[in-house]
């Protein structure tokens, strides 16, 4: 049990530490975790496209139908959020999602998903940790049911419902890069009207041989197909397809900074609401929130506190820079399929390239850039108790205006670029992140923070 470590977003490991005995642990505790909390409704298991991922989904199913649950396992891998959705639709308990999300083949995980579809807060993942224990199933007559779901159409309708999208006329080349959103991102953009190419829409265990992460080092075919010019707007999703990256021809792999500004500028042309971000989001957000009169609220990393601050301020759209989103009306889950959607209903009605154009044009440059500099667990905390006591008057010449301790240090400069350092919540390492108005700008304060964390580790 030692080896089983929950993270910001649930467990996940190489196979040699992942294995069926843990998840049946896990599995125990969200089933005991459930009964403490008076659930006694059906409970979702989801899994992806890993090799390993719908043998350890009915492992889980098998302990909490063990333990009196009714389960509900999809048809086939599954989008995670899908099965977020299918948890409020369904009144369910909550869910299991058996994904290792982005990370390469020989990693699995598995995150536990509450009755309201958003991420678990640490109070839920403390508990479940709390209750790790062997299974203790019930005799057989007393077990649940399991029976196979489709979690796909339901979310689908939901997504064409809340995002009314005429799509003809548009060329969309799509990358499931070998993950869960094949076979149902695509399908969606067909069905609004989209001419779809497809990309990397086989089921492949192995994704290919490279991680199914939808960065511009992964996604140069989709780059290059939309740069092509037959091709209007190019899609990626990650291997749950919680995630999105978008291809245009001008600018290629499109920051998901500039992503998440364009899409909240199409949302203000017809609606209102405050914006969620995080502290590591650019705040070219700020300044489109301002012009329209809306207010942004700034949040630690990770989905989890984006969708506890959606529920807040009832906003009309958050997320994150490294591509996860949803809207007012969904799930509070990041939803890299329904944002499929919105990306090609905001190119129908403005080309991204044209958009991203104009609103930097309106409101400012941004660049913004992130490097990882080593540095073991154990030493995180010491490290970022240490950074306080060594905070620059100034970085890269630019005056410290302002110190923000949201989520590790954010020092905002003079000229309104800024440096944040924090540590990563999957991997041993200290993310150090720079915004400022051009590249070179972004390439000083990133290694003026290498700089003042790297004597201190």
């Amino acid at each position: 049990m030692d080896q089983i470590s929950f993270g910001t977003d649930g467990w996940r490991a190489t196979l040699d530490v992942f294995t069926d005995d843990r998840v049946r642990i896990v599995g125990q505790a969200v089933a005991d975790h459930l009964t403490a909390a008076g659930h006694d409704e059906p409970v979702a298991v989801g899994y992806d496209a890993r090799e390993t991922s719908e043998g350890f989904a009915e492992s889980l199913a098998e302990v909490l139908a063990g333990n009196g649950f009714d389960v509900l396992l999809p048809e086939r891998d599954v989008p995670t959020p899908t099965v977020a959705y299918g948890i409020v639709a369904e009144g369910l308990a909550g869910a299991c999602m058996v994904t290792a999300s982005h990370n390469p083949p020989e990693y699995n995980g598995v995150k536990f998903i509450p009755s309201d579809g958003a991420p678990a807060l640490p109070e839920v993942t403390e508990d479940v940790v709390s209750r790790l224990a062997e299974p203790d199933l019930r005799p057989e007559s007393e077990w649940g049911e399991i029976r196979r779901h489709d979690f796909i159409t339901p979310h689908a309708e939901a997504a064409t419902d809340l995002i009314d999208a005429d799509l003809s006329g548009l060329t969309v080349a799509y990358d499931a890069m070998h993950g869960s959103g094949r076979g149902v991102t695509d399908a969606l953009l067909e069905a609004a009207g989209a001419e779809v190419k497809r990309l990397r829409c086989e089921q492949d265990p192995t994704f290919g041989g490279e991680p199914p992460e939808p960065n511009a080092e992964h996604l140069g075919e989709l780059a290059e197909a939309v740069a092509e010019g037959d091709i209007d707007l190019g899609i990626a999703n990650d291997g749950d397809a919680d995630r999105i990256a978008i291809c245009t021809p001008d600018r290629g792999v499109l920051d998901a900074n500039l992503f998440y500004v364009a899409c909240y500028d199409r949302l203000l042309e017809e609606d209102s609401g405050p914006a969620i971000r995080t502290v590591s989001t650019t705040f070219l957000v700020d300044r489109l929130a301002e012009a329209h009169g809306q207010e942004v609220f700034e949040t630690p990393v990770g989905f989890k506190w984006v969708a506890e601050a959606m529920a807040d301020h009832d906003a009309l759209f958050g997320g994150e820079e490294s591509g996860g989103f949803t809207l007012r009306g969904h799930v509070r889950e990041k939803d890299g399929v329904l944002m499929a959607l919105l990306a090609g209903a905001a190119e129908v009605a403005e080309p991204f390239d044209q958009r991203v154009d104009r609103l930097t044009a309106e409101h400012g440059r941004v660049v913004a850039d992130k490097i990882s500099v080593a540095c073991p667990d154990e030493r995180k905390q010491g490290v970022l108790s240490e950074l306080e006591d060594h905070i620059p008057e100034s970085v890269a010449g630019q005056g410290v205006a302002k110190v923000v301790t949201l989520d590790g240090f954010k020092l905002l400069l003079d000229n309104g670029s800024w440096l944040l350092v924090r540590p990563s919540g999957t991997e041993p390492v200290l993310r150090v992140y720079a915004e400022a108005g051009d590249e070179a700008a972004v390439e000083e304060l990133l290694a003026a923070g290498r700089e003042i964390v790297e004597p201190l580790i």
